[in-house]
């Protein structure tokens, strides 16, 4: 992968987490969820284009100022999920409990 396609790689992850944060933000979870699979294989091209090719010092800055870009969205992105992944985990938490219950009192009952 030469400078360029890895420039693109690198605005092409920045235009997903842009879609990423905008789905988190009107909960729209399973295009959230498909959206982090399509950058997850951006990622990969990435990681499998080891070493990357060096840039000059124009091309560095840009990368690094994506780079910053794509962290700051993927900080807000994880600012909405996380009290959404808490609130489901406390859901699922109770719905076991009460089906925990119910066999307990299905068990007395029918002992």
């Amino acid at each position: 992968m030469d400078n360029t396609q890895t420039l693109k790689t690198y605005h092409a992850i920045l235009n997903m987490t842009g879609k990423m944060l905008t789905a988190a933000q009107n909960n729209e979870w399973d295009q959230l969820i498909v959206l982090e699979q399509e950058c997850k294989l951006l990622t990969e091209l990435l990681v499998d284009n080891n070493p990357e090719p060096i840039l000059d010092k124009e091309l560095l800055q840009k990368k690094v100022r994506i780079i910053h870009q794509i962290l700051a969205d993927d900080a807000q992105i994880k600012a909405i999920t996380e009290p959404w992944m808490e609130k489901l985990q406390d859901l699922l938490e109770s719905n076991n409990r009460a089906i925990n219950l119910q066999q307990t009192y299905q068990s007395i009952n029918n002992g």
